[in-house]
């Protein structure tokens, strides 16, 4: 299984390298547009700050400042194999950190996951049940087995092979 899912993993990171920018940005902006409506009725939502060529999640992130939610986005620890949340007021204060992901690094707000009602998560796949397949280093299935309360949805934007994007709840 190990095996496949590491082969599934490339393959759809290849193609998703085939994307030009402007149809991730096309895709993107498409994923927020469903996203918005799902989020709506909650108040304290996780986002993952993305880096190309994943879903775009900053101007959804902008959106749900300006809408009153309150962002949480996660830092990764590589050390302890964890995340660790902190409140984003600003952008701005995102910097490239572990795995070249934009964190708040030095501008933190602790946050508690208890207070997370909804995550938007990475993935690079996810089957028709729903199932992700992230990364491989397990950050997110060990926080989310963890914190089972919080409501998932993973976006992800497949090749011009694959057809299509999609935004899938967890």
């Amino acid at each position: 299984m190990h095996r496949l899912k590491a082969r599934i993993r490339e393959e759809v990171k290849s193609d998703r390298a085939l994307l030009s920018p402007e149809s991730r940005e096309q895709w993107s902006a498409r994923i927020e547009e469903r996203l918005l409506p799902l989020i709506d009725s909650f108040t304290t939502v996780m986002v993952y700050v993305s880096k190309p060529p994943e879903v775009d999640t900053r101007h959804l992130i902008e959106r749900l400042l300006s809408a009153g939610k309150k962002v949480v986005v996660p830092i990764i620890e590589k050390e302890t194999g964890s995340l660790r949340l902190s409140y984003l007021h600003n952008p701005a204060y995102l910097v490239r950190s572990t795995f070249e992901v934009p964190e708040p690094i030095g501008n933190e707000i602790p946050a508690r996951p208890e207070m997370v009602e909804m995550a938007i998560i990475p993935l690079i796949a996810f089957d028709a049940r729903g199932s992700r397949l992230g990364y491989g280093a397990g950050y997110y299935d060990r926080f989310l087995k963890k914190y089972r309360h919080i409501v998932t949805i993973g976006g992800c934007v497949f090749s011009p092979a694959a057809g299509s994007a999609a935004a899938g709840e967890g």
